[in-house]
């Protein structure tokens, strides 16, 4: 996939011997609470699909499988993402024989979703901030 890169991990021999682009996709549950009603794993499946709709055709064309990982910051994990989590974890029992090894496994997926979801709160406080800026000068700007 060279200039185009739809994916975050590329698992070798995942599915049926093809190998698997993965991408990981953290989203605040809390986005868009004004347009609907919240409903529980609503968003990351929102994204989930959105990254299918996306990425999935350059996977298939390069002869790969693509799996959307998507999750949200209250812990919730599309049906996809939990696929490969259990399978990661069959994997690592019939190949690892130390708690250990596959600790730090297990350990790297989650730094990666923590990764993600403080990248996401840096992105909305400086948001927040910017607005707060904004909000003052207008209100100042108003006063004169």
């Amino acid at each position: 996939m060279s200039t185009f890169q739809p994916t975050d991990i590329l698992v070798f021999g995942l599915v049926g011997g093809k190998h698997a682009c993965v991408d990981l996709t953290g989203v605040s549950p809390l986005v868009g609470l004004g347009s609907s009603a919240f409903t529980v794993g609503q968003t990351p499946l929102k994204a989930a699909s959105g990254k299918v709709i996306k990425h999935e055709k350059a996977c298939l064309d390069n002869q790969h499988v693509f799996i959307p990982f998507a999750f949200d910051t209250f812990g919730f994990l599309a049906s996809k993402a939990v696929d490969l989590l259990n399978r990661v974890q069959m994997v690592m029992h019939s190949n690892v024989m130390t708690p250990r090894s596959m600790d730090v496994v297990f350990k790297r997926l989650s730094f990666a979703i923590q990764k993600g979801v403080t990248t996401q709160l840096v992105a909305l406080y400086q948001l927040s901030r910017c607005k707060c800026k904004l909000l003052f000068i207008n209100i100042v700007h108003e006063e004169m």
